[in-house]
């Protein structure tokens, strides 16, 4: 008889990327991650008071037959001042996709990285 064992908690994301340094400069100055520690050398972990939380790394495949990564991927991150981090990430030369606005989950915008996925930053 088989178990049906169902996921019930994302545990870890990890995206592949073109460029390890300039992806790990997005997420760490037009976001403020920090970088926390990586037992593989080859992707860059990022964390929060609670640890771990996702990372980027060197592609498992050859990207180059890829015409554009990220599309369809889109990752939520909550932060307690959605204004604050709407006006850093306008500083920076970051792709924003939608303004700060309204939304049914609260206020929210959307900008690109470097490889195209859709990042989320709303009000927690």
């Amino acid at each position: 008889m088989l178990m049906n064992i169902t996921p019930t908690n994302l545990d870890f994301v990890s995206l592949q990327v073109q460029d390890l340094q300039a992806s790990s400069l997005f997420y760490t100055h037009t976001l403020g991650f920090e970088v926390g520690q990586s037992p593989n050398p080859v992707a860059v972990v990022f964390r929060d008071a609670a640890g771990a939380i996702f990372a980027v790394r060197k592609p498992l495949i050859d990207l180059s037959t890829t015409p554009r990564l990220g599309v369809g991927v889109g990752l939520w991150f909550a932060v307690t001042d959605v204004q604050a981090a709407y006006q850093q990430a306008t500083q920076t030369d970051a792709t924003i996709l939608q303004e700060l606005s309204d939304s049914p989950f609260g206020r929210m915008f959307v900008l690109s990285d470097p490889d195209s996925y859709s990042i989320t930053v709303h009000q927690s």
